[in-house]
């Protein structure tokens, strides 16, 4: 049975996304973070507003959980359009895109998660309405076969994926706006909390709120989420106020420590440590000795881990770092002698060169 990780990063059941969806924020001056990102988005949609056209077609990627889904949200409610969804693994043949496409009006917005799933022959079926804003559809067979071009209303089309390098390149040529979003600062995941527990009209103090930032791992989802374990144990076991006390047993009980790892980090970390003398291992490897699936640590423990210096990627394979070390308690191993190249031996007499 796959274990819960309170601080993985996706989202998890549809209550969680209720949760999210009440914190959304609506417009471009209610996003908090991703600053760079923001300036370019806005500039591009004031243009498109101002010419009275479609914005032009967005691909959002980045590490689950950091808004790429609010962004086209956020879109959509600041050029005025509705917004269709979808994602890659549902849009299984091209009639199931189709049905989609011919509904559009006039400068809606489609938002395909997980884009880079797309079966090949979806991805090909797309190519004509992203540049011609029309699609030929097939219909019949062999001889009978016949080809109807159907002209499509002009639309967006915003495609989110955490795995950019699997996209292909004629797929990611036809964006014309691309933006990668990084992982949040403390100060802006700290903002983020502020934000939300206003919101829910909850009393925190800033302490607590500085504690949940360190732990969230640069994620603004597994912020939100951390908030609302410690909201429910602020409520059965205090009187609602969340401190810094409070939330740290509350972190406590979830084993989450100061830096925001939880189990399954620390038994990755003692694993490479312990079992392969800290390195290099493969992933293939860690991941039979952990029981994982090879995606889970490649997408959901690596990162953060690289991130923050314990864990590096070669060639041979992952090596932990020094800092891993010290984080478990133990002592990193010395660090091997500087080579110095052999100095060649003085001549039998020397006094023949002075």
């Amino acid at each position: 049975m796959a274990r819960e990780r309170i601080i993985d990063a996706s989202s998890q059941d549809p209550e969680e996304r209720r949760y999210d969806l009440a914190l959304r924020p609506e417009t471009l001056d209610e996003c908090i973070g991703q600053e760079k990102v923001i300036a370019k988005l806005r500039i591009a949609l004031t243009a498109a507003k101002q010419r009275a056209e479609p914005v032009e077609h967005i691909l959002l990627h980045g590490p689950p959980g950091l808004g790429k889904t609010t962004l086209a949200h956020v879109i959509a409610h600041e050029m005025g359009a509705r917004l269709r969804t979808s994602s890659g693994p549902a849009l299984t043949r091209p009639g199931d895109l189709m049905g989609i496409l011919t509904n559009l009006q006039q400068a809606d917005i489609l938002f395909v998660d997980e884009i880079h799933r797309l079966p090949t022959v979806v991805e090909e079926f797309m190519y004509p309405a992203m540049e011609d804003f029309q699609v030929d559809f097939t219909v019949d067979s062999g001889v009978h076969a016949k080809t109807i071009n159907i002209p499509l209303q002009p639309f967006t089309l915003i495609g989110a994926t955490t795995r950019a390098g699997m996209i292909s390149a004629p797929l990611r040529a036809r964006f014309g706006i691309q933006q990668h979003l990084e992982f949040w600062s403390q100060d802006h995941l700290a903002q983020c909390l502020a934000r939300s527990a206003r919101i829910l009209a909850l009393a925190v103090e800033t302490e607590a709120l500085n504690l949940l930032s360190r732990c969230s791992r640069g994620t603004p989802r597994v912020a939100n989420r951390l908030l609302r374990r410690v909201r429910d144990y602020a409520q059965v076991r205090a009187d609602g106020r969340i401190t810094r006390a409070l939330a740290e047993k509350a972190l406590r009980i979830e084993e989450i420590d100061e830096l925001g790892l939880d189990p399954l980090d620390r038994t990755y970390l003692r694993t490479l440590i312990a079992t392969y003398q800290g390195g290099p291992a493969g992933i293939e490897a860690l991941a039979a000795t952990l029981g994982e699936d090879r995606d889970t640590l490649e997408d959901v423990v690596e990162p953060y881990l690289l991130q923050i210096g314990f864990v590096a990627r070669t060639r041979n394979g992952r090596t932990a770092l020094a800092a891993a070390y010290r984080q478990l308690g133990l002592q990193p191993p010395a660090a091997p002698p500087a080579r110095t190249e052999r100095q060649p031996d003085p001549p039998e007499d020397a006094s023949l060169f002075e």
